[in-house]
């Protein structure tokens, strides 16, 4: 079975995200959730980062999606997404990745 291949942060991140899918998620528990794929804890997201967040929440074609997230977010053009640019994350997850974000 797959499931026991997964360790245990695996298997909480595809919780957490699929319990968001099945409804509302507030904007702080949608950073929590994405810092868990902060593999190198840098505060920043690749699109490396973004391609595992999406995967754990069964999302298909995992790799064009996470470079259009980071195209739509990265204002300042480092190929990462910041603290300051997480809005802009956040539209691209609504509207690209079908995850209700609210604001409470």
């Amino acid at each position: 079975m797959a499931i026991k291949n997964m360790n245990a942060a695996a298997v909480k991140n595809t919780t957490t995200a699929t319990r968001a899918l099945d409804g509302d998620m507030t904007v702080d528990e949608f950073k929590e959730w994405l810092k868990r794929f902060d593999m190198d804890k840098d505060g920043r997201i690749s699109r490396q980062e973004l391609q595992r967040a999406i995967k754990a929440i069964r999302g298909r074609f995992s790799s064009w999606k996470s470079s259009r997230g980071i195209r739509a977010a990265d204002i300042d053009g480092d190929g990462y997404v910041n603290e300051d640019e997480i809005d802009y994350l956040i539209d691209f997850a609504q509207k690209s990745l079908g995850l209700r974000i609210v604001a409470y």
